[in-house]
Parts: C-alpha cells; sequence; structure tokens
C-alpha cells in the first residue's frame, strides 16, 4: 500500500465518522461543528484528486461563508435542544432505512465493477504548470455553458420566491410616498407666522 493510498483511507474515515456524527449528534453547534470537519476532509480528499479550485472553493465559500451564517444563526435561535431529543428516536427506524437506501444506490452506480482501475486506467499526473481553474473554466463555458446558465437562471427564480414567500406587510409600517413627496408644495408644510417683537428685559 503506497502512501497516497494511506492518506486517502485516513481522511476518507475522518469524513466518514464527522458525517455519521453530524446526523446522529444532538446538539446543532456540534453538528455544524462536525460539517465543518467534513468539509476540510472533503477538500483534502479534492486535493488528492487535482481538483485545487473546488478545494479552495469548499474551504472558502462552505466553511468560511456559509457555516459562519449557518452558526450565527443557530447561535441567535432559541433552540429547544430537548424537543430536538425527542424526535430523534421518533425518526431512527426511517432515518435508516433512508441511509441503508441511498448507500446502496450509490454501491449500484459507483461501485468497483463500473469505475474500478480494471476497467478505466488511472488517469495521468499533469505538469507542474497544470491550472486546473483554467480546465474547469473552459469545460464550463463551452461545453456546459447552456446548462451553467439555466442553472444560474434556476438559482435567481429561487432566490425571488424566497423573498416572495417570506415578505410580509405590516400595516402599521410606514413607507415613503414618492409621488407625494416630489407633488408637494410649499404652502402645503410651511406656514409663515408673523409676531410683534417684543423688547428683551
Amino acid at each position: 500500500m503506497s502512501f497516497e493510498q494511506i492518506i486517502f483511507y485516513i481522511f476518507s474515515a475522518i469524513l466518514v465518522f464527522a458525517a455519521t456524527m453530524m446526523v446522529t449528534v444532538r446538539n446543532p453547534v456540534r453538528a455544524a461543528m462536525f460539517l465543518i470537519l467534513a468539509f476540510f476532509t472533503s477538500a483534502a480528499l479534492w486535493m488528492m484528486l487535482e481538483a485545487e479550485f473546488l478545494a479552495i472553493t469548499l474551504v472558502l465559500v462552505y466553511v468560511g461563508a456559509v457555516m459562519v451564517l449557518f452558526i450565527f444563526v443557530i447561535m441567535m435561535l432559541d433552540i429547544d435542544i430537548a424537543v430536538l431529543r425527542e424526535g430523534f428516536a421518533k425518526f431512527l427506524p426511517v432515518g435508516i432505512f433512508v441511509a441503508l437506501l441511498m448507500l446502496g444506490m450509490i454501491l449500484m452506480v459507483v461501485g468497483g465493477e463500473h469505475f474500478g482501475l480494471e476497467i478505466f486506467a488511472a488517469p495521468e499526473r499533469h505538469a507542474a504548470d497544470y491550472s486546473n481553474t483554467r480546465e474547469l473554466g473552459l469545460e464550463l463555458y463551452t461545453t456546459y455553458l447552456y446548462a451553467f446558465e439555466l442553472a444560474a437562471v434556476i438559482l435567481l427564480v429561487a432566490i425571488v420566491a424566497a423573498i416572495a414567500l417570506t415578505l410580509r406587510h405590516n400595516p402599521t409600517t410606514k413607507f415613503q410616498q414618492v409621488p407625494e413627496q416630489v407633488a408637494v408644495r410649499r404652502n402645503d408644510r410651511l406656514r409663515v407666522v408673523e409676531m410683534d417683537a417684543e423688547e428683551r428685559r
């Protein structure tokens, strides 16, 4: 067994452990921490696959931005952990069934008989000047251009739908009436009062 395989199995074991703990732990803050650990180990595996751009994107975007936002939301919300513990045992059989079903589907699609080295040769190592970011950009904006644009439109529609669904109109909230403000006249807002001068004592 080579050194690269040893590193792969170590990171894979940490990733499986972190993902399992993220699902089974009952404290939401600890679950978020285990998810961050899973992201880091996934980034390490992508680095071994020469996908440096995806690895650094996973760390910067998900760990550095999304998970920090998740932790802020979790800490700001008053989550009743006792209620979460009550529902864990109730839905445990369903969760185990879904997990086994997903595992079976994954093994059917990416099993060793479909993606083994006996069927496909190992990918060649690239030179030191190889740019993973450049190759990914060429694939996205040439081969998968329409799919990339379609995904962007779907995300835009999802953002607009989320804003529309969560927007609440409060009748007591005051809004600016721009046409009325533009059409206002001086006499409507200002009144000049004439007073006799008084002598200061």
